[in-house]
This record gives structure tokens, sequence and C-alpha cells, in this order.
């Protein structure tokens, strides 16, 4: 707060303050030709923006037509490109419109990596190509591994992709066969042969899932089947569209209890349904913060808005190879970083134990206990609980036993108690 600066300091960081106002405004002004070209201009309808033209470098074309057709347009300031410096993720808000439906409906769009990465990637794509950083991306991919499955080739092989990203680090048949029938950027989508998708739409698949696979995530464990993710909707060169959830979790940070209490309820089933699920597939969440996860206005349910390192695991295929120590439950150390939403795990032995309590403690450790520390704060989602409830002393004791177990296999005990408490308390409260 910035009644904690001394009055000196106070006085300078409103100067610095007011500067940084005013150079903005100069640069406003200087640029001011093309500032009320970028805003009158929907750039969302320009093949270049969009980077189409880099296809089959890119995230697929299934919604070009309703962005070169106008109607995707972005909010406000989004359509003020001075104001991309700000925007280090890439991902912005706008607004999406069928005609027959009438009326619009907030999307969110993400180019998937920073401008930074973006450029490593084309430069990557080209020195393996050509053995230069700079080259036409259309004629560079097909030289790379990106096309090493085009042609007659069946199916997508764990040989072929493990370890590009999180999401196959250890994949199964099984979960790519599902990544393939569930790919949404090809007209014949149903089936998990590759042959069935274009050497173009095959290139995009890889390349999307090496560089940034949350759009396959999406794809494959979709919000319509009851999976807590956002909805996928669609992608036009590096631009992916997906359906906007609501305000950040960091949003409710200091909502009245009863809120809080109901989100973290919903925060642990989502635990419970990534690690165990009638599908056999546990999803390991590796990245856990409150800016991953978004709630809905309207249903106040939680949803997962950053499936970027998502870890999936084929329970199933665990049981059949019964790799060592198989079937001993894997308990996760508990890390009292420094840094704020830090985890400790191995992927090897998630991807090689068939009960993990990776999923509880990341939700413990970076979102509901005391250990959570974001943008400042400590205490966790759940900090300051009325009196009754701090003076039980249940609550404390559960998250502090999900977060650092004491007993061996502690964890998943006061996994599953928390759960059947925080709904008693919602309810109570309710």
């Amino acid at each position: 707060m910035w009644r904690l600066v001394p009055p000196k300091l106070g006085r300078l960081s409103r100067s610095l303050k007011l500067a940084a106002l005013g150079s903005l405004l100069v640069l406003m002004v200087l640029h001011s030709p093309s500032l009320l070209a970028s805003w009158q201009r929907n750039e969302l309808a320009d093949r270049r923006f969009l980077q189409l033209n880099k296809c089959p470098a890119c995230f697929g074309t299934s919604w070009c037509r309703r962005f070169l057709n106008g109607q995707v347009v972005f909010e406000a300031w989004g359509r003020l490109r001075l104001l991309d410096f700000l925007n280090v993720k890439n991902v912005y808000f706008a607004q999406y419109g069928e005609p027959r439906e009438g009326g619009r409906r907030r999307v969110v769009l993400k180019r998937l990596g920073s401008q930074r990465e973006l450029a490593q990637l084309d430069q990557s794509i080209c020195k393996r190509a050509t053995g230069r950083p700079r080259c036409d991306l259309l004629q560079a991919m097909p030289r790379t591994e990106f096309a090493r499955l085009n042609g007659d080739v069946r199916l997508l092989t764990p040989e072929a992709v493990e370890g590009w990203s999180d999401l196959v680090h250890c994949p199964s048949q099984r979960l790519l066969d599902r990544l393939v029938r569930r790919y949404a950027e090809t007209k014949d989508s149903g089936s998990f042969l590759l042959r069935n998708l274009k050497d173009s739409e095959r290139m995009q698949l890889l390349l999307t899932l090496a560089f940034n696979p949350e759009p396959l995530v999406l794809q494959s464990f979709p919000s319509d089947e009851g999976w807590p993710f956002a909805k996928y909707l669609g992608a036009c060169g590096r631009m992916v569209a997906v359906n906007y959830v609501g305000e950040e979790l960091w949003s409710y940070f200091y909502a009245p209890w009863e809120k809080r209490v109901d989100l973290a309820w919903q925060l642990m089933e989502i635990a419970e349904q990534l690690t165990n699920n009638d599908f056999e597939f546990a999803l390991y969440l590796l990245d856990v913060s409150f800016d991953n996860f978004a709630v809905g206005p309207r249903d106040g349910k939680v949803i997962i808005v950053d499936a970027e390192n998502v870890l999936v695991a084929d329970k199933r295929l665990i049981r059949q190879n019964k790799p060592e120590n198989w079937d001993v439950w894997y308990e996760s150390k508990f890390d009292d970083c420094d840094k704020e939403a830090c985890l400790s795990f191995s992927k090897e032995i998630l991807c090689a134990r068939a009960t993990v309590d990776h999923n509880y403690y990341a939700v413990c450790q970076n979102l509901l206990s005391r250990h959570a520390t974001w943008r400042g704060t400590s205490g966790g989602l759940l900090h300051d609980p009325p009196s009754e409830i701090a003076k039980d002393g249940r609550l404390e004791a559960l998250l502090d036993e999900c977060a650092n177990p004491k007993k061996r296999y502690g964890r998943f005990q006061a996994a599953k108690e928390l759960r059947e408490y925080l709904a008693q308390l919602s309810n109570n409260v309710r």
C-alpha cells in the first residue's frame, strides 16, 4: 500500500508514475496516426497479424472464416498495438458473434507463447531445415521432424513424440489415439488414423504438441464432457480462441468466507477428478497458481484456464506393464521454497506409479494452505477463517497435513477428509 511508503519515497513514487504516464501520452501523440488506424481497423481480420502466412508452422485454421469475416474483434484497449509490450503472455480479450445468433460473447485469444518464444520457434525450424536462422517456413516445415509422419503413416506412436512436452512425457498409444481422434483442426476428426489428416494438418498437430500442447489438452479432455478446462473454440494461424470463463481465481482472494470455502472445495474436487477418473488417465497439474484458474460469474464454477503444463499418465498402461514399484503409493515431497507457486515433483515417478498424491499436494500447497504465497500475499485462499473454525483447529490441521504431511501417506487421508469437511462447511453456509 502507498501509505507504507515513507513521505519522500511516496512523492518520488508518484513522480515516477506521473513521468511514466506522461511518456506514454507523448508516445501516443507521436504515434497518433497509427494509433487511430489501429483503433479503427480490425486487425483480427488481417492474415499477417494472425500469422496465417506461417502455416503449417501454426496452430490451425478451423476458425479462419470467423476471423477473416470480421466476426472476432478486440475489446477496447486490445486494439492498441502500442500497448503490446505490456502483454508479455500474448493473451487478448475479444468479442465474437455469429450473424444468425445476434449479440456477442467474450472469448480469449492466445498466441500460446511470448514474442520471444515464437521467434525462437521460427529460428529453430529454419535452422533444422536450412542451417540458417531465417527462411520461408512454408518451405522449411516439410524438412523438419514435424513432417516425419507425413505420407502413408497410419498411427501417431509413442516413439515418435515421447518427451516433446509435458502432455506426452510418457504417452500411451491410447492417449495418442485420443489426441488424433479429437483433433479439432481438421474437417475429418473422429478417426484415430493419421492417414485421414492432410500433411499440413499433421505438421500443425505435431508443432502444437511440441510448442504448447494446451489446445490438445482442451480438445482431448473437453469441458462438454465434464472436464474442468476452458472450452476450445478454434484457431487461425498463430491465434487460438477459447471460451472466456470469468475472473481469475486471484480476484476472489479477499471474497467472503462462504465463497472461498466453496471455491476451495471445488479445487479439491478438481484434484480428485484429474487423479482418479473412469478413463484411467491421471492428469497431473505441474503449474498451479491463482492465475491458472478462473471462476464463472454465473455458476461460480472453477475452471482451469492454463493447461500448458499438464502431464498425462495412463494408469491402465502402468498396471499392465508393472514398472518397478508401480503399486507403491507415491507421496510428493513438500517444497518450502522462496519462490511463488513452486512445486517439487519427478515426471518419471508420475509416469510410473498407479497411486500418486501430486494434485492434492499442488492444490493444498500453492492455493489453500498457509504455505501458499502469491503476489506478495500469504495464508492461501482459506486465510482468516471465522473464529469458531479457527478455534476448532480441524481445518488448519487438515490443510497442513495435505500440504506437508507428518504421517506416512498422510496426504491421501487428509485430502479425503478435507474434501468432506469443505463440503460440509459449504453446505452449512449456503
